[in-house]
């Protein structure tokens, strides 16, 4: 019987320009949590591609910004927020969700690789819920005191947002030290995101992994 080959991925400081670190391999979980303990994540299929940008986009835990238009939707819209209740549903509506003519790296074999993450207790959705209809959410992993949050999707204005406002609230009351957001968006520039060195962000990844914490649940 052949000896079982443990996954493994070069140093992302050693990353192209552009960022991608390697090419090939899997989507097995121990692969993918390698990936988010090592500051990279995949972005493509047929061939799957890994990355670790530079700069990388972060977002503050202490730094929220919550617009004032937001707090409006927060008082006024009836969202209800959960996580974990409906992580399949959540991630399928990302991969539907409109990218500008873009298509989606949100394919079957990433959501069946991150089904299995679920499963195992490793990626968490968030979903807002109004009128018992789910309307926003998103996804990520959460790897010690790191969240990497990976897309997001709305139906109604501002559902995502609210989803992401009470994700961030969750994390720092559970301890979290870090949020990840691979690169800064117009929506997580909004609400405080901003960008930091490889180095930096992988020096902050070492600390915050090996942190006892964990995801809980937002009823």
């Amino acid at each position: 019987m052949p000896n079982r080959v443990e996954p493994s991925f070069p140093d992302p400081r050693l990353a192209r320009s552009d960022g991608l670190v390697a090419i090939g391999g899997d989507f097995s979980p121990s692969r993918l949590k390698l990936a988010y303990a090592s500051g990279i994540f995949p972005w493509s299929v047929s061939p799957i591609t890994w990355w670790s940008p530079d700069p990388r986009g972060i977002l503050e835990l202490d730094e929220l910004h919550i617009p004032r238009s937001l707090e409006r939707s927060i008082r006024r819209n009836g969202f209800r927020v959960t996580s974990d209740q409906a992580f399949p549903e959540v991630i399928r509506a990302c991969a539907s969700a409109p990218r500008g003519g873009q298509r989606t790296w949100i394919t079957e074999e990433f959501i069946k690789a991150y089904q299995q993450l679920h499963q195992l207790g490793d990626a968490h959705s968030i979903e807002v819920w109004k009128d018992d209809h789910l309307v926003g959410g998103l996804y990520g992993v959460a790897i010690g005191g790191c969240f990497a949050g990976e897309s997001m999707f709305h139906q109604a204005t501002d559902a995502s947002k609210v989803g992401l406002v009470r994700l961030i609230e969750h994390l720092r009351t559970r301890g979290y030290v870090l949020f990840d957001t691979q690169m800064v968006t117009p929506v997580t520039q909004s609400l405080g995101a901003r960008e930091i060195s490889r180095d930096d962000f992988l020096l902050r990844l070492k600390n915050a992994i090996q942190m006892p914490v964990t995801f809980g649940g937002i009823a």
